[in-house]
């Protein structure tokens, strides 16, 4: 039988005693999510019981999953949060830093340097804030105490406990997100599991501080999902008749033929054969609507993050990135 990390229980041990009102462990269904944990996966009862017994809600974790940025801001506003020239100039230096593994990552899964480290800079600001939350505290919080995503938050807190297992890390000493992603690219413990990868070579998958495992894992990421070598992302676009107001912001995924949209007097596809598909995007700028197409590799952002102005926020920060880099280069 493979058990916790053995520093998972020293730790937990040194924590200051809870109340019966703040502790998980004497809940009812937290006793039997660990009797799944040890009759599915073989975990220790004695293990688990004292790691949730260290275990702390967060009502402030509530808070923050019930009021996302994506939700509540406009494009204009959530956009100037990610494309401030301090993240601009970060990426440049992150880029500049880690230019041989960007450029193996590319070569490796097709996705541009720029694309990897303008998710990285809107996730964590290129490693500067991964989280201030213990990953075991935000699962256990969302799994039992947030009905509206109860049921996916517990297969997490189950993806989490397999994964420190696996990768011998001390659970209650991961920090991350509130809703539990982790690392430099904040993957969600499924996602770790799937996606991540060890891109270093030293048979150890590490995105929390490994900054080679991180861009290896996030261009494996987005080529899994979809990413195409060399095409497009999106491009702005007028709209014409107002038939095709009906298909704006209809899906995330791309469904309408390009020759669809021009029919319907779409302008701004020049370029893009009449069979590629597209979704048609509205967002709502400082000074009006703006309309986009997004294209297959849109897509594939939004798997990272399943929101338009998340995806539109890397692509930006992307170009801009990519454009100051090119200034640098060249003397300005």
């Amino acid at each position: 039988m493979r058990s916790l990390h053995l520093l998972s229980l020293v730790v937990a041990l040194c924590l200051p005693a809870w109340s019966a009102a703040d502790s998980f462990l004497e809940r009812e269904e937290v006793r039997g999510f660990i009797d799944e944990m040890v009759q599915r996966h073989d975990f220790d009862r004695a293990e688990l019981e004292t790691l949730f017994g260290a275990a702390q809600r967060q009502q402030g974790i509530i808070d923050a999953i019930s009021r996302p940025a994506e939700r509540v801001l406009t494009w204009g506003e959530y956009r100037e949060i990610f494309l401030d020239d301090a993240r601009i100039e970060q990426g440049v230096a992150f880029w500049a830093e880690h230019g041989d593994v960007l450029a193996r990552a590319e070569a490796d899964f097709g996705v541009p340097p720029e694309v990897i480290v303008a998710i990285i800079g809107v996730e964590t600001r290129y490693g500067r804030h991964k989280g201030r939350w213990r990953v075991l505290d935000a699962l256990s919080t969302l799994a039992f105490d947030y009905p509206p995503r109860a049921s996916f938050f517990r297969r997490e807190l189950e993806q989490f406990l397999l994964l420190v297992r696996e990768e011998d890390r001390p659970a209650v000493d991961l920090m991350g997100s509130y809703a539990g992603a982790m690392g430099y690219g904040q993957f969600i413990p499924s996602s770790y599991r799937a996606y991540a990868i060890d891109f270093t070579g030293n048979a150890r998958r590490d995105i929390w501080d490994d900054v080679e495992d991180a861009i290896g894992s996030v261009a494996n990421y987005l080529k899994v999902h979809g990413w195409r070598d060399g095409d497009e992302v999106t491009r702005p676009v007028r709209l014409g008749s107002e038939d095709v107001t009906s298909l704006v912001n209809s899906s995330l995924r791309p469904d309408t033929s390009v020759g669809a949209l021009r029919g319907f007097g779409v302008s701004g596809l020049d370029g893009l054969p009449d069979a590629a598909v597209a979704t048609l995007i509205e967002l709502e700028a400082r000074d009006g609507l703006l309309h986009f197409v997004g294209l297959q590799n849109f897509y594939a952002i939004t798997r990272y993050n399943h929101s338009r102005l998340y995806a539109m926020a890397v692509h930006d920060l992307s170009q801009a990135v990519l454009a100051r880099r090119l200034e640098h280069l060249a003397g300005g």
